[in-house]
């Protein structure tokens, strides 16, 4: 690979998706690469809030709510056609991923009575063991954390050795949101329902940055954000995913009447609606879905395909860079090496990683420490130039090469 900025600058006069970085909020003079955490913001994000503040609200009030009412049920269509690989029906907008991660969760378990297993992967997001934990807790079930290798990511071998008889639900991310590591999901969703268990994907890593296909994978269940690749801001309502043939199986344990069928006649029993819907609770956030609207039309427009390809292609450059650049430096690839293997982001491993990104933070580079010891580059395909991980990539040369990090106080320092 031809590592000069000057291939960079090809790299991204041939990239078909360079149209979409003006179509975003962008400081020319900050590179960053921290997209796997919160995407930028749209131009068109302001329009749209104020259409709804200016003159909805403001104007129409109460009126307006006949367009606000279904809002949850058609963004959700937006992402299942033109994101997830999945069908009408089957995506609700709303409430945060942890909620939805609960509800699901909740669901999933009461449909597999007599099972009193919950499994999750030890290395997965803290928010996710935490619900597991709690839901075993409070069911008096038994939680298995399936070890995984903090770089490569959950073998599935060991987790099939981990299901047996006993196993109600695995909760997994499809992107590991530490290194990257990107997982089989049509074959561990094989792997567990030959168990006799359900799958609830975390898609938050895997959303708008590589194909998820969710009915081509067989997919039962899985939540999201919207607020990473999705573009939808910070505090973004996420989004649940419950394939069609369940949806009247499952009943979620949150019985709000935005769940509840004829919801205005107000009735003195909660009978969920038949569908999608009935995975919904309270009044939808209508501001919050407006900005999602518009980043995962933005996706749906340059495509996932599209998108993966191009997320590949400038975690490779990362990777090239760091072996060429980084390694003499006592910096290791904390990722799988294969970028078949990988979501959108790259991790590195260095035993000074907080101050390393403090350091980069200082010289405009933003990117994220993850603990124990990771620097974390999430070069979002959407809005992310090859020059500004190649430029990004050189100021963390020269951090190294000056050693202009050993000034920084550690992270424990920082905390006490």
């Amino acid at each position: 690979m031809d590592l000069t900025r000057a291939a960079a600058e090809a790299c991204d006069a041939d990239d078909p998706l360079t149209g979409f970085r003006d179509r975003f909020t962008v400081d020319d003079d900050l590179l960053y690469l921290d997209g796997n955490s919160l995407g930028r913001m749209p131009c068109e994000t302001p329009a749209a809030l104020a259409q709804v503040v200016e003159q909805e609200w403001a104007r129409g009030l109460v009126r307006s709510w006949p367009s606000w009412i279904g809002a949850a049920a058609r963004v959700g269509d937006l992402l299942a056609a033109g994101v997830l690989g999945a069908r009408p029906g089957e995506v609700l907008v709303g409430d945060s991923t942890s909620v939805d991660l609960y509800k699901l969760l909740v669901a999933a378990t009461d449909a597999r009575p007599g099972r009193d297993v919950l499994v999750c992967c030890a290395d997965d997001f803290p928010t996710d063991r935490y619900l597991v934990a709690g839901v075993a807790q409070a069911r008096g079930m038994t939680v298995r954390e399936v070890p995984a290798d903090v770089d490569q990511g959950l073998d599935p071998a060991v987790l099939a050795a981990a299901l047996d008889e006993r196993v109600a639900v695995v909760v997994l991310s499809a992107v590991a949101y530490r290194s990257g590591a990107l997982a089989d999901v049509a074959a561990i969703t094989r792997t567990a329902r030959d168990a006799g268990a359900l799958v609830v994907w975390d898609l938050s890593h895997a959303a708008g940055a590589v194909p998820v296909d969710l009915a081509a994978n067989g997919v039962d269940l899985a939540v999201g954000c919207t607020y990473k690749y999705l573009n939808g801001g910070p505090g973004a309502p996420a989004f649940l995913y419950v394939r069609r043939e369940l949806q009247e199986q499952l009943r979620q344990p949150i019985w709000g009447w935005f769940g509840q069928r004829d919801q205005f006649a107000m009735g003195p029993a909660y009978d969920p609606v038949p569908g999608i819907e009935r995975f919904g609770v309270g009044t939808p956030p209508v501001l919050g879905m407006a900005a999602v609207e518009v980043g995962a039309g933005l996706v749906a427009e340059a495509g996932v395909d599209r998108l993966a390809a191009k997320g590949r292609a400038l975690g490779e450059l990362v990777v090239a860079l760091a072996d060429a650049w980084l390694a003499p430096h006592e910096v290791a690839l904390a990722s799988p090496r294969d970028p078949a293997r990988r979501g959108a982001h790259v991790t590195l491993a260095h035993p000074q990683a907080w101050q390393l990104t403090q350091a980069l933070v200082d010289r405009g580079v933003v990117p994220d420490f993850r603990t124990p010891d990771r620097v974390r580059l999430g070069p979002a395909p959407l809005y992310t130039c090859f020059v500004d991980v190649w430029d990004a990539m050189d100021r963390f040369r020269e951090v190294l090469a000056t050693g202009a990090h050993e000034g920084y106080p550690t992270e424990r320092a920082r905390v006490t």
